[in-house]
């Protein structure tokens, strides 16, 4: 025994969330499915993979804990799927859950399109401009789409429409909310992630452009 903690691993995450069977099933097929894809096209970056339960899936998983009733929710810039394809795998099987994918890359929607498709999924893949979508949702959310100031007119449509915003962010996150209030106003609450001491779950309330 070398001391070194062990790796957090699916267990860890069905204890942690209290995912069952089926959706860990679920987990571990889309696991498998973007390993595949991201042999052929980037992802994620290929050494966050041997950590896929900590490093994307607890961490988009994380946001259910902030709004456990929210059965819809708009993932902008959704990339690989997440939080976006987690957070559907984890309301499956509740009525009226839907979760809109979005991403303005054509590639990146066909891979989306073939995770939810595969895992029958309650979403709808979007091939556009997330600022172009008027979609209603319960919560709008985002995971390295933008900095914040860029973020904000990304989300801006769904606010208007009543979401709320919970956006999974890096170390430099206290840098980009300075900067975006300088064309925005906005309340922010800040929480330490459970996936990384460093990043923080962002909540966003009131979000205007600044007059």
């Amino acid at each position: 025994m070398d001391g070194s903690p062990a790796p957090y691993g699916p267990d860890a995450f069905a204890h942690d969330t209290g995912a069952g069977p089926e959706a860990m099933a679920d987990l571990e097929r889309f696991c498998a499915m973007v390993e595949e894809t991201n042999a052929v096209m980037n992802l994620v970056g290929p050494q966050t993979l041997p950590q896929f339960w900590l490093r994307h899936a607890l961490d988009s998983a994380q946001l259910l804990k902030f709004e456990p009733e929210a059965l819809t929710w708009a993932d902008l810039g959704a990339g690989a799927g997440f939080p976006g394809v987690v957070l559907a795998i984890l309301l499956k099987g509740r009525d009226g859950a839907k979760v809109h994918l979005v991403d303005s890359l054509t590639k990146r929607c066909r891979f989306l399109s073939s995770v939810v498709q595969a895992l029958d999924l309650p979403a709808e893949v979007h091939d556009a401009r997330a600022e172009d979508l008027k979609l209603k949702v319960e919560v709008v959310t985002a995971r390295a789409c933008a900095p914040m100031t860029r973020l904000f007119g990304y989300a801006q449509p769904y606010f208007k429409l009543g979401a709320k915003g919970l956006f999974l962010k890096g170390e430099s996150v206290d840098d980009e909310l300075q900067e975006a209030r300088k064309s925005w106003t906005f309340e922010a609450d800040l929480t330490p992630s459970l996936s990384d001491p460093r990043g923080r779950v962002v909540r966003i309330r009131r979000l205007q452009r600044a007059r």
